[in-house]
């Protein structure tokens, strides 16, 4: 495995300390027939170095510089593997390079993925990173966050337990579509809307329990699918429940009861509660 040593300079710009350079002369005495420089004049030259040298440095450094890529792609150079796994769901930006440093250090572990609140991906970018979403074993949540992005953890089959935070009101569309290892969730009071195909093919997935939470809303197809799933509980306020959210789920919904006929699954499941 690589190793990252905190230490390593490599990356860095060294600039000459002024007090070490010389003009080039062997001898420290004064070359016959030079003039010895008007010590007014020098310290002036001097002063109007220095000046130049703290501009510079102001040019390349401060807020507008730590907003830059460069910044980040010197700044992941010192960064240890398992903070930059954290890092990597930061934003977009930061994604970029840290999921490049990353690369370069594959036999570096996985591992946690952070849920933040601009994680909507698209289907294609949720392919694109398919190999490394399967090595995800746990979500952390920032905090001051109310959505569970689009396709955030979009076949993450090793995931087996996420305990969602209170102040999550959304859970997006194929948020957690396929992760089929996974076997508890919890969710928090605050949940109202739970995308379309969220757990879609949880297959290992036994228990979910809304009751507590003010869920108003289940997309379509959101449990499909979910063979193991063998217990439900749905609250009072919910109002919106789309077709198919239990297609498939035999263990649930008995077959007497209309796949499709909502009103008829709705009654069902209140009724064992």
């Amino acid at each position: 495995m690589s190793k990252r040593m905190s230490g390593d300079l490599s990356n860095v710009l060294e600039v000459a300390n002024p007090n070490d350079l010389t003009d080039g002369c062997d001898d420290p005495e004064l070359s016959e027939g030079s003039k010895e420089p008007d010590s007014k004049e020098s310290a002036t030259d001097d002063a109007a170095t220095d000046e130049s040298a703290a501009d510079e440095t102001l040019a390349v450094g401060g807020d507008d510089f730590m907003h830059t890529d460069d910044f980040r792609r010197l700044f992941v150079g010192f960064v240890m593997v398992d903070t930059l796994v954290a890092m990597r769901w930061l934003d977009r930006k930061w994604h970029k390079v840290v999921e490049k440093e990353l690369a370069e250090v594959g036999d570096e572990p996985y591992g946690g993925m952070i849920a933040h609140g601009g994680n909507d991906i698209s289907e294609g970018e949720a392919s694109a990173r398919y190999e490394r979403i399967n090595l995800v074993t746990k979500v952390v949540f920032l905090l001051n966050i109310t959505k569970v992005g689009n396709y955030a953890y979009f076949w993450a089959f090793s995931l087996v337990v996420v305990d969602i935070p209170e102040g999550i009101t959304t859970i997006g569309n194929h948020s957690f579509y396929g992760c089929s290892s996974l076997k508890d969730i919890s969710f928090p009071k605050s949940l109202r809307l739970i995308g379309e195909y969220s757990f879609y093919e949880c297959s290992s997935l036994e228990e979910v329990d809304l009751l507590h939470t003010n869920a108003r809303e289940l997309g379509q197809w959101v449990f499909a699918w979910c063979k193991s799933l063998r217990e439900m509980k749905v609250p009072d306020s919910l109002q919106t429940f789309s077709t198919y959210a239990f297609y498939g789920c035999q263990n649930v919904v008995p077959s007497h009861v209309k796949a499709n006929d909502n009103n008829a699954i709705v009654t069902y499941l209140r009724s064992i509660q």
